[in-house]
């Protein structure tokens, strides 16, 4: 059963669609009209995407962590440095991880305070 799409909240749509897509590579596509707020869909692989809502409000949750709710995703350990400057250059904050792995990986938070763990995409297996 592959992962369809995550939905974020975010006060921002218009940033946050920029920050996924410039930083990230994330594609906009077309979303459905019946959403009835702000809205953005952007697709990360074929079939998976990551949709953004508007909430007036909104703030991250205070368990964003490493050892609480994150969102994983596999990227080549040879190019981790230069998405490490795109990140920053689009707002994210680096994060040391808290324990080791037998893999390469790293955190960021992302401008909405969302947490994100970017593990070797040739790693056999999450440690």
């Amino acid at each position: 059963m592959p992962l369809a799409h995550i939905t974020l909240a975010t006060r921002d749509v218009q940033a946050s669609l920029t920050f996924f897509a410039e930083a990230l590579g994330w594609h906009p596509i077309n979303r459905p009209g019946n959403i009835g707020r702000r809205a953005a869909w952007l697709e990360i692989a074929p079939g998976q995407e990551l949709h953004l809502v508007e909430v007036v409000g909104f703030a991250p949750s205070p368990f964003e962590a490493e050892f609480g709710r994150h969102i994983a995703l596999a990227f080549p350990a040879a190019e981790f440095d230069a998405l490490k400057r795109r990140l920053l250059a689009h707002g994210a904050t680096l994060i040391e991880p808290e324990r080791a792995t037998p893999f390469e990986r790293f955190f960021f938070r992302d401008p909405n305070g969302y947490v994100f763990e970017v593990v070797d995409a040739g790693h056999e297996s999450a440690a």
